[in-house]
């Protein structure tokens, strides 16, 4: 079951690629180094729940264990779909990703906007300062709150 799994999710990054580059309106990557938390983006996108910092860490965890896609939410505002991290060969629950989920970091990648939406295949992870967005003070710690 393992290597299959393996399979439709290296054929899901693959997909992701192709379907930006590859239907008319070819994505010209831009290098560029981001700094921003790591967040799980199905809650932060639908705020179905406070979605940043140690309040939503562990949910931020499972959704990216789920296959939910993980983005680095910049300092810019931007919110970066992250499709590849570095040489792994997988972009769903990326074990990369997963020990930076709720991380600030600084990293650096390849910028490809398609339809409003910016995706980034993050080639290093220049800076990892690790949990600094002290949420859970505010709203204790979700999903189970206080």
């Amino acid at each position: 079951m393992g290597t299959i799994l393996r399979t439709i999710k290296t054929a899901a990054a693959m997909l992701a690629v192709v379907t930006l580059s590859g239907t008319g309106q070819a994505a010209e990557p831009t290098r560029i180094q981001v700094t921003g938390e790591v967040i799980d983006t199905w809650c932060y996108v639908t705020e179905i729940m406070y979605a940043e910092g140690t309040a939503h860490h562990q949910c931020a965890v499972w959704c990216a264990v789920g296959g939910i896609p993980v983005s680095v939410l910049g300092e810019d505002g931007n919110v970066y779909v992250v499709l590849r991290v570095e040489d792994e060969d997988t972009n769903v629950a990326s074990p990369r990703m997963l020990t930076v989920q709720s991380h600030k970091v600084t990293v650096d990648g390849d910028l490809i906007e398609r339809d409003g939406v910016k995706y980034l295949i993050v080639t290093q992870v220049a800076d990892d300062q690790g949990v600094v967005n002290l949420t859970h003070e505010e709203y204790g710690i979700m999903p189970f709150g206080e």
